[in-house]
């Protein structure tokens, strides 16, 4: 897929995956895409853990039963920062800018392959989550699990939602609202 037409088409995608498998090497090819994101002085914050093996998928998705994706999900990849991110600039970390660019590119990657996945982040900060997936993943406990994709085939078309326009949230030369 062209890259204009895989960020037209990304979308969150939160209803069930098919039956087909997502192979270890488009799990691999997601993250690459991920690592190659750019990274505030190339700091490099973020880390990954693919989860691919069925005990394992099912453990996380038995924390959410609600959750049609992760219900369905045939893997899941986890973005890891520091909780305390070192500063790179003067008194600055990029860490979380990081992490999202990383996220950006794995979601297109994943539009990309054909498949279909959700930015979970606020169900991770709730209820000690993000805590829990950690323990069972074997984050040390300087790191946090920040983000969490779960990956897989769509099996319904979803609308995506619409975006405004050009001219309602860019403009030229100077901010016109």
């Amino acid at each position: 897929m062209e890259l204009f037409e895989a960020i037209s088409q990304r979308h969150s995608y939160r209803e069930v995956f098919g039956a087909r498998e997502v192979t270890k090497e488009e799990l691999r090819k997601i993250v690459e895409a991920g690592l190659a994101a750019p990274s505030g002085c190339n700091a490099q914050t973020t880390d990954f853990v693919i989860v691919d093996e069925p005990g394992m998928i099912a453990r996380i998705a038995a924390m959410n039963p609600t959750s049609k994706a992760m219900q369905s999900a045939k893997a899941f990849i986890f973005c890891i920062t520091d909780k305390e991110p070192a500063a790179v600039y003067q008194d600055l970390s990029f860490a979380v800018e990081d992490c999202a660019a990383a996220v950006e590119n794995m979601l297109l990657a994943i539009t990309g392959l054909g498949l279909a996945t959700v930015w979970i982040d606020g169900w991770l900060r709730v209820d000690g989550r993000s805590q829990k997936i950690g323990q069972m993943l074997n984050v040390p406990e300087s790191k946090v699990v920040r983000i969490m994709l779960p990956i897989g085939q769509p099996m319904t078309a979803v609308q995506r939602r619409p975006k405004k326009s050009f001219a309602e949230r860019a403009f030229w030369n100077r901010y016109k609202k």
